[in-house]
């Protein structure tokens, strides 16, 4: 199933070493603006929502 990986940009040097480790080097992954705990409902819709044409292109679907 195709799926992809989303993390904060405090978390970028992680998921690089992550996906090398696995040996997936240069994989890509869609990051957003650390922290999240601190937003509420409607700020994290709306970070969800201006992740959605990077999703879509990762993917290979076209928006």
């Amino acid at each position: 199933m195709p799926a992809v990986s989303i993390c904060t940009d405090a978390f970028i040097p992680a998921a690089e070493a992550m996906a090398k480790v696995y040996g997936f080097p240069g994989y890509r992954f869609v990051t957003m603006p650390h922290p999240l705990a601190s937003l509420d409902d409607n700020q994290l819709e709306k970070r969800a929502r201006e992740l959605v044409p990077e999703v879509l292109r990762i993917l290979g679907v076209e928006a």
